[in-house]
């Protein structure tokens, strides 16, 4: 991870900067992230004076944002694709990977259902099964990748989950989350899905907003990890730059880590 943290500072110490340092650092960040890098920005902001202004969403509608145009300095990704396609746009400098996490179900209350029959469990009518949207948000790409690894062990049940997911959040008409609830336990109390896949850190604080409701660990068969990467955009500020880096320290990973996040850059 150090190796990693050196070579993106000597790779950005070499981008084009805005002519004055900037008082405020622009992210836009994958929404998975919005508890952690909110603390992560506060730390920042009281080491520094420097304020981050955050942009939370699904992280393939951001880079599409960015894409097109709109003002970013910092993209923290649910996956490394999409800063990836920046960086070789020429948009943004290296991308490296700073968080990683994992896919969960969280369950309604009353519903039967433990890591070994999971599968058997998704794959009944009855159940309403919710994933985020696919090439949109990454957590729906990963949804998919469960789908694919269930073929292997049921053949026939990835255009079954496939068919029957009901794509609830990541597009851009789906419900934006609420400032003060857990979208994807609201979704879950409202009766919108029996079974959620979605990142463990959202289903660990969606249990936490709704008792009852369970985190359902998936099995080694099924199991499909995150990775999340970062990078800067070409002509972000300097103090964009720094914001990054201490985004890859070892007190802003300790944060990100507190959040359930597993964190490379800590020491093991």
């Amino acid at each position: 991870m150090r190796g990693r943290v050196i070579a993106l500072a000597l790779a950005l110490s070499g981008s084009p900067a805005m002519a004055h340092a900037a008082d405020t650092v622009l992210l836009h960040a994958a929404g998975s992230l919005r508890a952690a890098l909110n603390e992560v920005a506060a730390s920042y902001e009281k080491a520094t004076g420097i304020h981050v202004i955050a942009k939370y969403g699904a992280s393939g509608l951001l880079r599409e944002e960015i894409a097109g145009g709109a003002r970013a300095e910092v993209f923290a990704s649910a996956n490394m694709e999409h800063p990836q396609a920046l960086a070789q746009a020429g948009k943004s400098g290296p991308v490296v990977l700073f968080a990683r996490n994992q896919l969960c179900a969280l369950a309604r209350p009353g519903l039967a259902v433990e890591p070994a029959s999971l599968l058997d469990v998704m794959l009944e009518a009855r159940v309403k099964l919710g994933t985020s949207t696919p090439k949109a948000d990454p957590s729906g790409d990963y949804a998919w990748e469960v789908f694919a690894r269930a073929e292997k062990i049921r053949p026939g049940a990835f255009a079954t989950l496939s068919r029957k997911a009901l794509q609830l959040t990541g597009a851009p008409a789906s419900t934006p989350p609420p400032a003060d609830r857990n979208l994807y336990g609201m979704l879950v109390s409202q009766g919108r899905a029996d079974l959620f896949l979605t990142y463990c850190t959202n289903a660990v604080a969606a249990t936490k907003e709704n008792p009852g409701q369970r985190l359902v660990a998936l099995p080694d068969d099924l199991a499909v990890g995150a990775d999340y990467g970062l990078t800067v955009m070409s002509a972000a500020s300097p103090q964009a730059t720094r914001f990054a880096l201490y985004v890859l320290s070892v007190d802003a990973q300790r944060i990100l880590a507190s959040h359930g996040f597993a964190a490379p850059g800590l020491p093991h």
